[in-house]
């Protein structure tokens, strides 16, 4: 357990904002996670868990209360057939790094979201993905500690309430749960095609034979389309894909495609469909574009880059100036991907 007091979150947040915290403890064992918590708890402070800070945006005046860094490390095999292998990770391990051993070990299921930033712990929240894959899809169970309840609890699928960038854990049960680990089940069949449409483009770009890809190659080139896409938070402050990707009802997909016929649209089911955050904004003609010191990034218009930002405020005006000109062109509300410590 490390104990810090008066923590700058722009030191702790990808997207480089945000006032101080009272406190910041690190925890690395579920016994130190419930301890700390409790404490904070008995003391009137509010408390707050992060992981890697990649998926979190800061306010100007800070938190004053506890922050619990969860460091809760470890991999662990607790299956294994000629079918696939289940894995049981720590909440606080680097999630592109746990991706980087499971390739390794030629297990399918999550080398397309190779790249992601954040931690383990942090995937469930959001119900992470990217091309084609996304945590639901290998999920089995997750182990917390109930802090309604004082107890550490399992947590199956179902209970989860996964859907689109979307889980119990920012919704209706926010703030209940802390994750300790994850257990998700890889395959051990190799890829098959067709792939994803980006990944799909990139293979037949290079001429390379679908049917011979490997979960390796996979990783590769989403390493490669992410580089050219998504900037290293660690170069230029940001939080990743700033907006979701909106699910509207067919019908209005339908409608703005006779207009806009370039407009890529992603069925859902038989009544929605997906259509690219980042194609919306650029279509408004603010890629490249600087708005209160936020940079629309010009590689991928979904990511707001902090350039000069003074506080959170301009990210708000930033954000609003975003959705508004979304909303007035297309009449689609653009919803914030990143949760907010408040």
């Amino acid at each position: 357990m490390n104990v810090k007091t008066n923590i700058p979150l722009s030191t702790l947040t990808t997207m480089r904002l945000g006032g101080s915290a009272n406190y910041v403890i690190e925890v690395t064992s579920d016994k130190d996670l419930r301890e700390v918590y409790k404490k904070s708890k008995q003391s009137g402070q509010p408390t707050y868990i992060i992981g890697g800070g990649s998926n979190l945006i800061a306010h100007d005046e800070g938190f004053s209360g506890t922050i619990i860094h969860n460091k809760i490390m470890g991999i662990e095999v607790t299956n294994d057939n000629a079918q696939a292998t289940t894995v049981t990770v720590g909440a606080g391990e680097i999630w592109d790094d746990f991706v980087k051993q499971m390739v390794e070990r030629n297990l399918s299921g999550i080398e397309a979201m190779s790249g992601i930033p954040g931690t383990v712990g942090a995937a469930p929240v959001q119900n992470i993905g990217a091309y084609g894959q996304e945590l639901a899809d290998t999920f089995v169970s997750l182990a917390a500690y109930d802090t309604q309840n004082d107890s550490f609890v399992t947590l199956d699928k179902s209970a989860c309430g996964f859907a689109y960038r979307h889980s119990i854990f920012r919704g209706e049960q926010m703030g209940r749960y802390i994750i300790t680990r994850v257990t998700l089940t890889l395959g051990k069949k190799p890829p098959q095609p067709p792939f994803y449409d980006a990944l799909q483009k990139y293979f037949e770009q290079d001429q390379i034979n679908t049917t011979t890809v490997t979960v390796q190659m996979i990783r590769d080139a989403v390493l490669k389309i992410r580089s050219n896409k998504l900037p290293n938070p660690l170069q230029l402050p940001n939080a990743g894909s700033f907006f979701k990707n909106p699910i509207v009802e067919k019908q209005l997909g339908d409608t703005l495609k006779a207009t806009h016929p370039d407009m890529p649209t992603y069925p859902v089911d038989e009544t929605h469909v997906k259509i690219p955050a980042g194609w919306l904004i650029q279509s408004c003609m603010l890629k490249g574009k600087i708005l209160h010191g936020i940079k629309v990034h010009d590689g991928n218009a979904v990511v707001l880059v902090n350039q000069s930002a003074k506080g959170y405020s301009d990210l708000v005006s930033a954000r609003q100036e975003i959705v508004d000109a979304v909303y007035q062109k297309f009449h689609i509300s653009l919803e914030q991907e990143p949760l907010e410590l408040q």
